[in-house]
């Protein structure tokens, strides 16, 4: 497959190592584009539910293609979010092309992206921690729920219904705190004078211009890969959503079938990693 050059890709809010994360598709996606910078805003690895009995090789195989945008020169921005918050001890870090940082500020075609996770503005996460997780478990809980029900559903050829977004849809509370999340973030965004501001964490895919009494923002959201399958893209000047739900050429491509890295076992595929890190690290030797 011939892959899409793309300016700047945002990914978000991917949770490898829990059930509910679409790592399959992911890999078609990454595969089928070629990045010149790429931002993980957040929540990539779900440390929070991190499990060692629970990590299949594509959740790895994930991680080494990141690497290997990496080992030839991508830029890599992770920002951090809730779930991967340990990450926070190593912001400033940055090896090769590759950086750990909290918050990002990229030049756009003259035009400012102010880009972060969006957790800061979730008061769950600041005032009662141990509810948010039990929240999080209960969202991966709902999901492989629904993909029981959608397997029954295909069976007897009806179409697929995501459980969560009808909660969102129909529950007051969770419709008004993403309209405060979106509208929180946009008044800062225009307070300091940005023109993108770019969010993951409410798994709510959006591009949408912001308007308030002080002045107006596009603001931007990259979804998720458990529910919605979704990415932003900026290409010819331009920002869009991906959804991988309607890329027909990609929903049908077997991405492993002349794969020989998918056949490794996870102690193989992580001294690939290793050595890829090493040769990063090592200094080159004048001849």
């Amino acid at each position: 497959m011939k892959k899409r050059p793309v300016d700047i890709v945002v990914i978000s809010d991917v949770h490898l190592g829990t059930y509910g994360c679409h790592a399959k598709e992911l890999i078609k996606y990454l595969k089928s584009i070629k990045p010149k910078q790429v931002v993980l805003n957040g929540d990539i690895i779900d440390i929070w539910q991190f499990s060692k009995r629970y990590w299949p090789k594509t959740h790895m195989k994930v991680i080494k293609i990141i690497m290997e945008w990496i080992a030839k020169g991508v830029k890599v921005h992770y920002v951090t979010g809730n779930h991967d918050e340990m990450l926070r001890k190593f912001v400033g870090f940055q090896l090769g092309s590759f950086s750990i940082v909290n918050k990002l500020v990229l030049n756009v075609h003259g035009k400012k992206a102010w880009i972060f996770h969006g957790d800061v503005f979730d008061v769950t996460m600041q005032h009662s921690k141990w509810l948010a997780k039990l929240g999080a478990i209960g969202y991966d809980t709902l999901i492989l729920l629904n993909r029981a029900v959608n397997f029954c559903y295909k069976k007897l050829g009806r179409g697929p219904v995501s459980m969560s977004k009808r909660i969102k849809n129909g529950v007051k509370s969770a419709v008004k705190f993403i309209n405060n999340f979106e509208h929180t973030a946009a008044d800062i965004a225009i307070e300091n004078e940005f023109d993108y501001v770019i969010c993951g964490h409410i798994h709510q895919p959006e591009i949408k211009t912001i308007k308030t009494d002080n002045g107006s923002v596009k603001y931007l959201n990259s979804g998720d890969w458990v529910e919605n399958l979704t990415s932003l893209e900026y290409a010819k000047g331009k920002w869009k959503l991906y959804h991988f739900e309607q890329d027909s050429q990609l929903i049908d491509y077997d991405s492993d079938s002349n794969d020989p890295n998918e056949m490794l076992e996870k102690k193989a595929l992580f001294e690939s990693l290793l050595a890829e890190f090493n040769s990063m690290s090592t200094p080159k030797t004048a001849k």
